[in-house]
This record gives structure tokens, C-alpha cells and sequence, in this order.
């Protein structure tokens, strides 16, 4: 089965791609218009995405909308994490801006989570909907290579996300959580249609 990811970030596609290849279903991409994302949660964001690639492309597609959500700050940046800060800034402007904003915050109040919600939409209106959070601190200071956005400052004890495998990553994350909790969904939801 084709499934249509409604994103432009190539991160998102590997983590959907290596997450649900043991279902045999094949993600694809498409230059698709983006939607106004004017959702006030991350399933409303993550529907609207969906939809409109769906009916774009008469597709099924799906899409995540997630971000990272700190205590101190009232949960922000939220759905406001990949526009954090106003336009012009790249992933690292947004962490260093997130830095910034928490310079004078003791460690014992830096906690933050990760969220993620995706949503899948069928060309039948069929629909379905998951969603995964982890929990973390934000750090003092980038750590690690690896992953993009917040992660090098996304710390589970001593380790950043930016620090871990994408093996390691995959069991710890938001993204990872949510996209098991889609994948066994979408295995019931084709075995049903399957069956009939």
C-alpha cells in the first residue's frame, strides 16, 4: 500500500518510513501546497495537513504535527514550535532562541515534553488518529550531531536526543511512540477492510 506523507521534511519521512516498513506500506511524497495550519492542539494541525494532501491527491495521506512544549514557559512554543521566534529563523535560530528564553530558568523547572500527533485520512473519509509524548529537561547547551529541531537540547538524563542512534531515538521519542500507536491502527483498520 502507497501512503502519501504530507510534509516536506525529509527527517520526518525517514522516521515514517523505517517505523512502518515491517507493514509493507510505502511512503511517498508529493510537491504538495501547505495548508494554514490554524489549529489550536497538534491533531487539529495534524488533521488539517492530512486532509488537504488527501484530497490534493485523492491519496491516502498522512501527516504528523508535533513540537516541544516547556513547563516554564506555559508550554511553549507548542504548535508554535517550528515558527518559534518569527520568520527567518532556521532549526538551530529556534533552539538558540529557546536558550535564550530560559537562560535564568534552575534546572529543577526546565522540564519540557516532546509531543507528537499524527493524523491519517482515506479518500472514503475514513480517518485515524494517534498520538505519543515523551518527557524530558531542556539542557544548557547543544549536545550531539544527530536528529533536527530541539533535539541537542532535549535531554533524558545525561543524553540528548541529538546524541542517540536513530535505533535509540526511534524507542525513546514522541514521533516513535505516536507512529507505533498509528501502525498497529492501520494494521487493524486494512485487516477490517481486508475481511469484508
Amino acid at each position: 500500500m502507497k501512503l502519501l506523507i504530507a510534509t516536506h521534511n525529509t527527517h520526518k519521512v525517514e522516521e515514517f518510513s523505517r517505523i512502518l516498513a515491517p507493514l509493507e506500506i510505502e511512503i511517498v511524497t508529493a510537491d504538495i501546497s501547505e495548508p494554514i495550519e490554524n489549529g489550536k492542539t497538534f491533531a487539529e494541525n495534524a488533521f488539517i495537513k492530512a486532509e488537504a494532501a488527501c484530497k490534493e491527491t485523492g491519496m491516502p495521506a498522512v501527516a504528523d504535527d508535533s513540537g516541544i512544549c516547556v513547563d516554564s514557559l506555559d508550554g511553549a512554543p507548542g504548535v508554535y514550535s517550528a515558527r518559534y521566534g518569527g520568520e527567518g529563523l532556521d532549526d538551530r535560530g529556534r533552539l538558540l532562541k529557546l536558550l535564550e528564553d530560559m537562560e535564568n530558568v534552575p534546572e529543577d523547572k526546565r522540564q519540557a515534553n516532546f509531543t507528537s500527533a499524527i493524523s491519517c485520512v482515506f479518500p472514503n473519509g475514513d480517518r485515524i488518529d494517534a498520538q505519543g509524548k515523551c518527557f524530558g529537561t531542556i539542557g544548557y547547551e547543544p549536545k550531539g550531531e544527530s536528529g533536527f529541531g530541539y533535539d541537542p537540547i532535549f535531554m533524558q538524563g545525561d543524553i540528548s536526543f541529538g546524541e542517540l542512534s536513530d535505533a535509540e531515538k526511534d524507542k525513546r521519542s514522541h514521533r516513535g511512540k505516536s507512529l507505533r500507536e498509528f501502525a498497529k491502527k492501520l494494521e487493524e483498520y486494512l485487516k477490517d477492510k481486508v475481511e469484508i
